[in-house]
């Protein structure tokens, strides 16, 4: 049986879940001005590393005494500096409901052997936001990139809270609302919603934060790409633009178009509906096909940004074989990139909303994902 190939074509079939697509309007020849080859403690060099640091306050929302460095190795090192630096005062419970959380649970367990209380929740599932004692410091991800299983907002954080929250916010800030009041740490990297290039991090401190680093010495020795601290005071510099080590400007002059083009496209509110239409158009696709649905269970912690779809058409034989079989598919005809579910997650497909993809891409790329899907019943029926 020939199963016809839509007609229309996405603009841009690139969905990966990170490195992201690049906003838009992206042209390389648009990063004027690149202070290359320059140092990044000289004048021009600290000019742009503090308008980074201003312009993800201006357009997050971050509270002025709230402290912003930019810091080594992507999310994964801020979350790592924060777990080494600030962990060990009292007792921690981790959140986990996908791999990066269970990353997280791994950092503090075995490598740092803390007392912690270790709750998790299979994929497409979310723990006991309820259960949580915030006499304890909590460490969670806002939005599970890899399970498109997010907290639905922060009124399960305690307002009154003796424990500080360390929030791992890298699929999350750009495309969600974030409390500020309820985060003490907050974690994220350049290369998700913005679109940015990877390798660096964003490290978000309160106040509440600063104090138990400059009162709170770990029992451990911390490597100095982790140092946050000189003399029992915090190192005011990396928070103003003076980097523990080299950055890349290329990659910081990347980031500060993506801050523009944000701010052209209605800022934080901008970028979130952008996200929201994106999910929205997936969603109501899993509503119309019955053989695909969200892999998150309830609506309400549905991500908007890595949104996971399974397949659950009774047909399918091997469903890890089946998934991978439709994202080749897609990416042999360049109509959807990197789709392919995380090697930790269960089989299906894993779809990047965030706010550099256009809704018209998604709306193109549908159609064609139904093609693959029905193409692929009918190669697996042949082979019976």
């Amino acid at each position: 049986m020939t199963i016809e190939r839509p007609a229309a074509r996405p603009a841009n079939p690139r969905f990966s879940s990170g490195p992201c697509a690049k906003p838009p309007t992206f042209e390389l020849n648009k990063l004027a001005g690149v202070a290359l080859g320059r140092s990044h403690r000289a004048a021009v060099g600290k000019d742009k590393l503090k308008a980074a640091i201003e312009g993800t306050r201006e357009l997050l929302g971050i509270p002025a005494d709230y402290r912003i460095g930019i810091v080594p190795a992507s999310d994964t090192g801020a979350v790592e500096m924060a777990l080494w630096s600030l962990l060990g005062e009292r007792k921690v419970e981790m959140l986990a409901w996908e791999s990066f959380g269970a990353g997280w649970v791994t950092d503090v367990v075995k490598q740092l052997k803390i007392d912690a209380e270790v709750k998790t929740a299979d994929y497409g599932q979310i723990v006991d936001l309820a259960s949580i004692d915030f006499n304890n410091d909590v460490v969670f991800t806002w939005n599970g990139t890899t399970s498109g299983v997010r907290v639905p907002n922060g009124d399960w954080i305690a307002d009154d809270r003796a424990g500080l929250t360390i929030c791992d916010a890298t699929s999350a800030a750009f495309a969600m609302d974030l409390p500020w009041d309820k985060l003490d740490v907050t974690t994220f990297s350049w290369q998700k919603v913005l679109g940015g290039e990877a390798a660096h991090g964003m490290l978000i401190l309160s106040p509440r934060a600063v104090e138990r680093l400059e009162s709170y010495t770990p029992a451990w020795p911390l490597p100095k790409i982790f140092r946050l601290t000189k003399g029992g005071k915090l190192i005011e510099g990396i928070f103003q633009g003076a980097t523990i080590n080299t950055p890349s400007m290329l990659a910081v002059e990347d980031y500060l178009f993506a801050l523009d083009w944000a701010r052209s496209v209605g800022g934080l509110q901008g970028l979130i509906a952008r996200a929201d239409a994106n999910a929205q158009a997936i969603f109501d696709f899993c509503d119309q096909n019955d053989w695909i649905d969200n892999l998150a269970e309830d609506p309400a912690t549905r991500s908007n940004t890595s949104v996971c779809l399974k397949f659950t058409d009774p047909r399918i034989r091997d469903g890890a074989s089946f998934a991978k079989a439709v994202a080749k598919r897609l990416e042999v005809e360049n109509v959807a990139l990197d789709i392919g579910a995380y090697r930790d997650a269960p089989a299906g497909l894993r779809i990047w909303c965030g706010g550099t993809v256009e809704t018209s891409d998604i709306q193109a790329m549908l159609p064609w994902l139904k093609w693959a899907f029905e193409a692929e019943i009918a190669a697996q029926a042949e082979a019976a």
